[in-house]
């Protein structure tokens, strides 16, 4: 059975690296003592050892293990036999470039598809999507392809930011660029809210947390979905 978190974010405003989750994530890991980090993203350019310090502090507030990817001699084995697998945030165009460079795509998504636990955060949740293309992300590397993991039958967008009436900027909102995104793609985008993550259990999917979610669906007005949604008709 498939068992994956889908969030939002890592932190969330006044608290610390993945805290706001790490109750859901003792639960979600309960199988799990060691958990393989896939700190390719590299947020602020970090290196791959100092991200997977920062991964391993926080998982052991919950007992458990972490073990960074570029650590092993072969990826690839590393993968199929991960108990758990976490990847986070960072740039997702870097992500996925590294992912395709050491052709982890498909065994991610065998892995993962029978049963592997999964947590994605950011630029880890992007790329559960079908492709990359609704990221935040500058395109600072050029992947081979733009098609991701496609857990889920849509396009995510992480960190979803409402209009702002108040603001001076004069550049384009979120909504705009999903519209944008629109005019040459059909697939429908989730717009992922702080705090906010999918729960996927075999083929149910659910959105979790606080916040409610934002649809966008090819030629339909956007629309709210509230907690505890599910979103399995969504194609």
């Amino acid at each position: 059975m498939r068992n994956i978190i889908i969030a939002s974010t890592s932190t969330v405003y006044d608290s610390g690296f993945l805290e706001y989750l790490l109750e859901d994530l003792k639960l979600h890991f309960k199988n799990t003592n060691d958990v393989l980090f896939i700190p390719y993203a590299r947020p602020s350019g970090i290196s791959h050892d100092v991200y997977t310090k920062k991964t391993q502090i926080a998982f052991t507030k919950i007992g458990k293990t972490i073990k960074g990817i570029h650590k092993f001699d072969n990826p690839k084995q590393a993968i199929k036999e991960a108990q758990g697998i976490f990847i986070g945030g960072g740039n997702t165009f870097v992500l996925v470039n590294q992912l395709y460079k050491n052709n982890l795509i498909t065994p991610l998504q065998d892995v993962v598809n029978n049963g592997t636990t999964y947590l994605g955060t950011s630029a880890g949740s992007n790329i559960c999507g079908l492709t990359l293309c609704t990221t935040n992300d500058m395109p600072i590397v050029y992947p081979p392809s733009f098609k991701t993991l496609a857990f889920v039958p849509f396009n995510i967008n992480p960190h979803y930011l409402d209009p702002d009436p108040t603001s001076k900027h004069m550049g384009e909102t979120r909504e705009t660029r999903i519209q944008e995104f629109h005019n040459f793609n059909t697939q429908p985008v989730i717009g992922l809210r702080e705090g906010s993550y999918l729960q996927v259990k075999d083929k149910n999917i659910m959105l979790k947390g606080k916040l409610s979610a934002r649809i966008f669906e090819y030629n339909k007005a956007p629309y709210e979905i509230e907690p505890n949604s599910t979103l399995n008709n969504l194609k």
